[in-house]
């Protein structure tokens, strides 16, 4: 089941680096927005969007699997129905490498199937929450 009380919420957030499925490289959408403000709290932000070969001043990662360097949180800017393969690559990456400690679906997706086997895998998950608001109201 999805961390929905604070305390859990917040061992989320203190997850970093963050890599960011389906950042944003146009300003005002909540896909930029988001990870901009996290970074500007110095969070790590690992952008994946294979349409953009750069986000907030770093190289883009065209999948999780190509990201080079350790992830502690997958934050998803995805549509729910891409959110089973997402975690599909969460979970090969965590098998593999030992890293990823959680996944933050944004506000408005879901995906509670995918969600139970990456938490069956021990990782901690969120859904259907902003991390700006959410990191705002516990850490601001």
């Amino acid at each position: 089941m999805p961390v929905t009380d604070d305390d859990g919420l917040r061992e989320l957030l203190s997850m970093d680096p963050v890599a960011v499925v389906g950042c944003s490289s146009t300003p005002g959408k909540a896909a930029h927005d988001v990870p901009k403000y996290l970074q500007a709290h110095g969070y790590e932000v690992i952008p994946v969007n294979p349409y953009a070969d750069e986000v907030l001043g770093r190289e883009a990662y065209d999948s999780l699997a190509d990201v080079d360097e350790a992830i502690g949180l997958v934050d998803v800017f995805r549509p729910g129905d891409e959110v089973a393969g997402i975690v599909d690559e969460v979970l090969a990456r965590h098998e593999d490498r030992g890293d990823v400690e959680g996944v933050w679906l944004q506000l408005g997706i879901t995906d509670d199937e995918a969600l139970a086997r990456a938490e069956a895998a021990g990782l901690l998950t969120a859904q259907d929450r902003c991390m700006k608001v959410e990191h705002g109201r516990l850490l601001g």
